[in-house]
């Protein structure tokens, strides 16, 4: 173990799966591997198959780098993860694998170094705790089964999610994530539809899941992550002994991590590697209208994800070895596809601390060398990097904001960001103090990054930083910009793996026959998307049509260099009093878009009323200062008491509303389509109040009855914005 994060030392992982995969007596020629796609620019990207319309659908688009094939695999000896992370143990058994910090003095808020253990080490913590599960699904449990179970996860991001993840890869069994803070009735509603008879968790989630036992007849063991004594215990009372005796009462057993490692130890198996075809998760994709939906992916899948990295994503230069920081949530499939990939290349994963506010502190220990993100996050980095920058005062900062506005507008001009002066002026202590001068490449997914947000940061950090558009059911990204392309507002081509195409959907008015661009539904199909939804024929047969096209109820455009522009959502509309068919997420997406005072937006309207209104959560470093000027008085962004206070005046109500306006007409929004009135919060939508699901999507209908009254309310105050108009 090392105390620092890896230092750069060999070859470049990802060049080395490449040219000596698994099995590999020798070196693999060049022509058996892929490579990084990149297209001149003004050159296609996606290219429309010839003879491949139909009646209401576009043509089938392909990455112009592979029109005649989809790519299944980085090489044709990977397979599985299993072989992948196999590779990665014979080839970088030294390497460090898994780190993370500890705190050493709770007092005092100190953290320990960055610990590390090894490819080799957690290859055999992996083989131990599999061998452990078997006997204790087969010993102890007296399970029957020969085919694959459920193993479910119930954590926050720490190393023993990915041992776990490893162990259940070895003995082919099936890997079902809950999230973090998942509610109970989802919980239960997972492990019974998945009959799990082994939950592996950390020691916060298992009062959880004890008290929902009774209505969980098929778990059996409660293992957790982390010791169940500890120094302070008294006599008869440590947490052990309580948990164990409720647990008793439950009929279920409850086993430490380290336990079952002994007991495997004890028990040593035979790995039983999994064929391509099988099961490696089911991931549940949190329902915002209904139950949740057992996503069921398989190791191709996966396979197909490794894939979409290799061919897509700026790697490190050789010399390095590339490092990860696990903050966003292992349940959801991005950040799993990331750590695969990781895991895949011979890559260090470092896990962060759990508190998203201290994530700065994580990424200077750590130095990454690639970073996966969400708009959420990046926007803060934006806020605080102009707070330094552009909005400072003083010398430095006129210095700043001419050296960003160069390289702002060589980005319009198409010519990138990278200046040599103001990269070394700028940039470079930009990306230092954020903890990223070693980064090769950001990606940014989950949700649109504002076109003003994504250009900015691109010549601030001088690095590539690609849009990507995925979801459960495609594994992670099935569209990647290129690093090279420097516009905004798209997606970017189908990945290597995946063809799309554009289905008409007459209700919003968007057909494939559009000028200048085809419009419709987005439909995809490939190696990384999903085989069913699990226990789900119903919902199986309305996502994946005969010809086994999955439909998102997304709706895109694609343009003529065959780039796709998330542009509506077709299954989220209503009608309103005279007829108008609305398509909110549209027109949330404009406003949040044009009005960097709000963060969050929720329109709402009925098919009696003739008009929308709206709720809003304020982006405080930016409504902060705003209001300060309309109220003449100073509001810090950090005084929430006075942030709503301000949010309920109905000064600003009007002053945003006109600001909204703008946003309207700027991004010719209709008649009907214009917010009429607002009600603004400081932060109105989160996952505590269940109007977020874990991975930050609006439940609309929780939302409309969470905030019944206050949206009757606005109803009863009418048209806000007449006024505005006279």
């Amino acid at each position: 173990m090392s105390d620092n994060p890896p230092s750069p030392k060999g070859t470049g992982a990802a060049k080395d799966l490449l040219t000596a995969p698994i099995g590999a007596d020798g070196p693999i020629h060049d022509k058996d591997s892929v490579r990084v796609i990149q297209s001149a620019p003004g050159e296609k990207q996606g290219v429309a198959l010839p003879n491949s319309e139909r009646p209401g659908y576009s043509a089938v688009y392909r990455n112009a780098a592979s029109p005649d094939k989809l790519i299944q695999s980085s090489h044709p000896l990977v397979r599985t993860q299993y072989d992948a992370f196999e590779y990665s143990v014979k080839k970088y058994p030294d390497r460090d694998l898994l780190g993370a910090r500890f705190l050493v003095d709770p007092q005092r808020g100190l953290w320990s170094p960055y610990i590390w253990q090894s490819y080799r080490t957690v290859a055999e913590r992996r083989t131990n705790l599999g061998s452990g599960l078997c006997h204790l699904n087969d010993h102890v449990i007296k399970n029957p089964t020969t085919e694959q179970y459920a193993i479910a996860l119930f954590s926050q991001n720490r190393p023993e999610w990915i041992l776990t993840d490893l162990a259940c890869h070895a003995y082919n069994l099936i890997v079902v994530p809950l999230y973090d803070n998942l509610g109970p009735n989802s919980s239960e509603f997972i492990l019974n539809a998945v009959e799990a008879p082994i939950l592996v968790a950390s020691l916060n989630h298992i009062p959880k899941i004890l008290s929902l036992t009774n209505d969980l007849p098929n778990l059996k063991v409660i293992i957790s992550m982390d010791p169940l004594k500890s120094d302070s215990d008294l006599p008869d009372q440590s947490k052990e002994d309580i948990l164990k005796a409720w647990a008793k009462d439950r009929s279920v057993m409850i086993y430490t991590m380290t336990e079952v490692e002994e007991l495997g130890k004890q028990h040593l198996r035979p790995h039983n590697p999994p064929n391509p075809s099988d099961i490696l998760t089911i991931n549940y994709t949190s329902g915002t209208t209904s139950s949740p939906k057992g996503v069921v992916l398989t190791h191709a899948n996966f396979v197909a994800a490794i894939a979409v990295a290799f061919c897509h994503l700026p790697r490190s230069s050789n010399d390095v070895v590339d490092v990860v920081l696990s903050y966003l949530p292992l349940a959801h499939i991005y950040e799993r596809a990331t750590i695969g990939i990781a895991l895949a290349v011979g890559a260090a994963v470092a896990f962060y601390r759990g508190n998203i506010l201290q994530i700065l502190e994580d990424l200077l220990e750590v130095r990454p060398t690639a970073f996966t993100s969400v708009p959420r996050l990046l926007n803060r980095f934006e806020s605080a990097i102009k707070d330094k920058t552009v909005n400072a005062v003083g010398w430095r900062s006129s210095i700043a904001r001419h050296g960003l506005s160069v390289k702002l507008q060589s980005l319009a001009d198409g010519h990138g960001p990278n200046k040599f002066i103001w990269d070394r002026l700028i940039s470079k202590k930009v990306r230092a103090n954020a903890g990223m001068d070693r980064v090769a490449c950001i990606v940014s997914g989950s949700a649109p990054l504002a076109p003003d947000s994504h250009q900015f940061l691109r010549a601030a950090f001088a690095v590539p930083i690609s849009q990507g558009y995925g979801l459960t059911e495609t594994h992670g990204g099935c569209l990647v910009g290129q690093a090279a392309d420097f516009t905004t507002g798209h997606c970017g081509p189908p990945t290597v793996t995946t063809e799309v195409c554009l289905k008409d959907v007459p209700e919003l008015d968007y057909y494939v026959t559009d000028k200048p661009w085809p419009r419709g539904e987005l439909l995809i199909r490939g190696t990384s998307v999903f085989r069913e939804y699990y226990k789900d024929k119903a919902r199986t047969r309305e996502a994946i049509d005969a010809d086994g096209w999955f439909h998102t109820g997304d709706v895109a455009a694609i343009d003529e260099l065959g780039r796709v522009y998330i542009i509506d959502r077709a299954k989220n509309f209503f009608k309103l009093a005279q007829g108008e068919y609305v398509a909110p997420e549209k027109i949330e997406n404009a406003y949040l878009a044009g009005c960097p005072l709000v963060q969050q937006l929720f329109i709402h309207g009925n098919s009696l009323e003739a008009y929308l209104v709206a709720i809003g959560g304020v982006q405080p470093l930016a409504f902060a200062p705003f209001v300060s000027k309309i109220l003449d008085r100073h509001i810090s962004p950090s005084d929430e008491a006075a942030l709503q206070e301000a949010c309920e005046d109905p000064r600003v109500i009007e002053v945003v509303l006109a600001e909204f306006e703008k946003v309207a007409k700027d991004m010719n929004l209709q008649g009907y389509e214009k917010v009429r009135n607002l009600k603004l919060m400081v932060e109105p939508f989160t996952i505590e109040n269940d109007i977020l699901t874990p991975t930050l999507k609006l439940k609309r209908p929780v939302a409309a009855a969470f905030f019944k009254d206050v949206i009757q309310e606005m109803y009863k105050q009418g048209d806000m914005t007449k006024k505005l108009r006279t």
